[in-house]
């Protein structure tokens, strides 16, 4: 196990939040304007499951960049949170951060189940993270990489 210390569940809770009022920003850019332009110019909509496929690749991207390049996205950065490997606390693999990130979405969509995971797990990690062979460690002098 890794020697790096876990991030606070406070610490990791507030990113989070912060973490959405982002996502916000991207979300706008990426998918909102896309689906702007395509009712205004061709009044065409995508279907459901087209939109939410478009929605998981854009986050995704957003989120899988960050992890492979510094551990870290722009919230973590201002939390001083890293992702890490569990085992050796170095950087998460592709597949990891593809793992955790799918994993994630079950977390938050099934009511935020394997986020209150964290209240009852031995080292309080979330269960995407339990699963994946990932952690959220505390990084005082988190800087990009």
């Amino acid at each position: 196990m890794t020697t790096l210390p876990a991030s606070s569940l406070p610490r990791r809770f507030a990113s989070i939040l912060y973490e959405s009022l982002l996502l916000l920003g991207v979300l706008a850019l990426t998918f909102m304007v896309p689906q702007l332009v395509l009712g205004v110019v061709w009044q065409k909509q995508l279907p459901g499951v087209v939109s939410w496929l478009y929605l998981y690749l854009v986050l995704g991207a957003y989120f899988m960049w960050f992890w492979l390049h510094g551990g870290q996205t722009l919230a973590m950065q201002t939390w001083k949170i890293r992702l890490a490997d569990a085992r050796t606390g170095e950087h998460v693999s592709q597949r990891q951060a593809l793992l955790r990130y799918t994993l994630a979405w079950g977390s938050v969509l099934f009511f935020g189940c394997g986020l209150i995971w964290a209240f009852f797990d031995r080292d309080q990690q979330f269960l995407h993270d339990r699963l994946s062979g990932t952690r959220l460690v505390f990084e005082p002098t988190s800087t990009v990489r």
